[in-house]
């Protein structure tokens, strides 16, 4: 308590703070080369106010200042005025815990670049400015920079977040480096600038429904035992793939460059086995996961153990310490040499939204020699990263000729293998159409047609008694809307949900807050709100919840190679949906609102948006829930009902007819089906 008082206080300026430099132990950001002028490099210095630390411009390309170590801690350990900021203050810590961020050193939670501030200095302000405000009061944020608290009322957000507004004409990679270097403007990815991520879990739902989807869509089969998926990415979101190969029932190999994000996973349970040997994967992946002790009998057939390994449906998750680009290649290679094809499914999860800063290592180069070329000879390291790209791309169109079926998992990776001119592009295709779909157009698409996207909340008690709790109030929630009947669709994901949540406890998902996610439709969010939030009037849950969402959801994100994929009305990349969801949700009752340049795909690439709503167990709590969530469900359904898609047609007038009942109007609500029909027809 006493360490969070002092942190509180603001910046300790007499006198600084020692610079101990780069702490071992934990992961670090790759050094960054924004290219600034004397004079820029003069301008960085002089926003930060502080000439002492030039030396870390010069070494890291960015001024980080002295960082602090911490956790979430239970809400009412926060030396707060109000609930909301004590809340907001959870969740920051959340996202700067060491077990959950990325580089924690650096602010960085996700994605190798997802800032929650620019530095250190700023983390200081807001817990500052947080520690003071009143319910009267709202704080601003500009990219990471603590503008003020304004006056506002009770009913306005405590919090508005922008990242990376840029002018469009400004928003460029190039720019970004020198302006983030400058300590002007901040990438903050989706959940990380927003404050709301959750630690690999927020994905791992989502990776077991696109992993499931993907079996049922390439493969015909329900049952994934046997079924091989192959991807590359363990540091960030990235981690959340081996634990959903083992809950989607299927052997998953991912290769992942950094050793310590590998450790971190393994050490975590989310990594079943790590490896740095070649030869042992290919081994694991031709007994389909099964090792038993005779394996190494040369006089037992290979098919007698490729039939006992699909009869035993063995799941595995297995870490290869190794460049992916090898990997695939080697798959290639005995394709080629063997006639066996040893792969079924796969992807990708580098950060490729940020390929010539840490988001993607040439295969060329070993880990540490990629860091250093990074660094000193950017030029080179790009060239690099391009040639790396394409082999990629050909190990992957090899595979592809045969029964094997590769998507684009939404973070840049055909993008920017497109323009290293690898051979991705569909014939005939539109300039969003590769010659592989992205997830969003072939298997999660239909989904947030229907208004399913990843819903989320944070006890923040910090009690997992408090989750599990929770748990049990939306496990019922989804089970009484079943009973009272819904479409066959609907039924699907709320019981995909249930069997999700019911073994989510076994799975220990948990990493920092205590947290779950699932995926719901508006009707879902507002039941599963109320439930939590009498829960708390109850006193059945001790603390203030926190709702939340990915950005990546059904009305949060316009992103043409990603979200809006699968809008094919020419608005892909039009960006109105996200901005008013933002301004939407502000009004309606979110305690905090974001509106972020950049995320997933990468800076330029798309704008997004999110919220935090807190909970308290107040009847005003569930006015605002029920007002909120309806809107950031229902802009994207309708937006995506005007774009031509008939599941969002049915799912509007479905709620169209709902809201009547509830004496709810809601925007579309002024229209009736047979006009919503003949737009439709258009």
């Amino acid at each position: 308590m006493s360490n969070l008082r002092e942190l509180c206080k603001g910046l300790p300026l007499h006198p600084l703070p020692e610079n101990k430099g780069r702490r071992e132990g934990i992961p670090h950001a790759p050094v960054r080369t924004p290219n600034l002028s004397p004079e820029e490099k003069q301008l960085a210095l002089k926003n930060i106010l502080a000439p002492e630390f030039a030396q870390e411009l010069k070494l890291y390309g960015h001024i980080y200042i002295i960082s602090v170590s911490f956790r979430a801690y239970p809400i009412q350990n926060y030396p707060c005025k109000t609930k909301s900021a004590a809340a907001i203050m959870h969740m920051i810590m959340n996202n700067l815990d060491p077990s959950v961020a990325q580089f924690p050193q650096e602010l960085v939670t996700y994605g190798g670049n997802g800032q929650v501030f620019s530095n250190w200095a700023q983390f200081r302000l807001v817990m500052s400015y947080l520690s003071e405000m009143t319910e009267e009061q709202t704080l601003v944020m500009y990219s990471g920079h603590p503008l003020g608290l304004f006056p506002s009322s009770p009913s306005a957000p405590r919090l508005v977040i922008t990242n990376g507004m840029v002018i469009p004409n400004y928003s460029s990679r190039m720019e970004y480096e020198k302006l983030f270097a400058m300590g002007v403007t901040m990438y903050g990815q989706m959940t990380a600038g927003s404050y709301c991520y959750i630690g690999p879990q927020g994905i791992v739902h989502g990776t077991v429904l696109t992993v499931l989807n993907a079996g049922r869509r390439y493969l015909g089969v329900e049952d994934l035992s046997g079924k091989v998926f192959v991807t590359s990415g363990l540091g960030g979101m990235s981690g959340a793939q081996a634990k959903a190969s083992v809950i989607a029932g299927c052997v998953g190999v991912i290769a992942e460059v950094d050793k310590a994000a590998l450790l971190k996973r393994h050490q975590q349970g989310w990594l079943m086995e790590v490896t740095d040997n070649l030869d042992h994967c290919i081994k694991r992946l031709r007994t389909r996961g099964w090792a038993p002790r005779e394996l190494s009998h040369s006089s037992v057939p290979l098919w007698l153990y490729f039939r006992e390994a699909r009869k035993k449906k063995i799941v595995l998750s297995l870490g290869y310490h190794g460049n992916v680009v090898d990997l695939w290649e080697r798959l290639v290679h005995e394709l080629d040499t063997t006639g066996e094809l040893l792969v079924d499914l796969g992807s990708d999860q580098t950060s490729c939204h940020n390929p010539f800063n840490g988001g993607y290592y040439p295969v060329q180069l070993s880990f540490q020699e990629a860091n250093q070329l990074m660094a000193t000879n950017p030029a080179k390291f790009r060239d690099l990263v391009k040639e790396s790209l394409k082999r990629h791309v050909a190990a992957i169109n090899r595979l592809a000729e045969k029964n094997f079926f590769f998507w684009d998992y939404g973070n840049a990776f055909l993008l920017e293998a497109q323009r290293a001119g690898a051979d991705v592009m569909r014939k005939g295709g539109n300039k969003t159409e590769f010659r592989y779909p992205s997830y969003v157009q072939h298997i999660m698409g239909d989904i947030f047609s229907l208004g399913f996207g990843p819903f989320r909340w944070v006890c923040t008690s910090g009690d997992p008694q408090d989750l599990v709790t929770t748990d049990l109030l939306a496990t019922s929630v989804l089970e009484e809307a079943i009973k009272h009947g819904v479409k066959d669709s609907v039924k699907q994901q709320y019981a995909d949900n249930i069997r999700w949540i019911r073994e989510a406890g076994k799975h220990k998902l948990v990493v920092g807050s205590q947290a779950r996610i699932l995926y719901s439709d508006q009707k879902g969010r507002v039941a599963i709100a109320v439930a939590i939030n009498q829960g708390i009037a109850q006193g059945k849950i001790k603390a203030p919840v926190v709702l939340s969402r990915d950005h990546h959801d059904v009305s949060g994100t316009d992103s043409p190679f990603r979200e809006t994929s699968n809008i094919y009305d020419g608005s892909a990349f039009c960006a109105d949906m996200a901005v008013q969801n933002f301004v939407g949700d502000a009004f309606r009752g979110a305690t905090w609102v974001a509106l972020h340049n950049g995320g997933g795909v990468g800076w330029g690439e798309v704008i997004n948006g999110g919220f935090g709503l807190v909970l308290d167990g107040t009847e005003e709590a569930e006015r605002k829930a029920r007002m909120m969530l309806n809107w950031d469900v229902s802009n994207g359904v309708a937006r995506r009902c005007w774009s031509g898609n008939k599941k969002a047609y049915e799912i509007i007038c479905q709620t169209m007819e709902e809201n009547r009942k509830l004496n709810v109007t809601l925007p579309y609500d002024v229209l009736d089906e047979s006009i919503l029909g003949k737009a439709l027809q258009c």
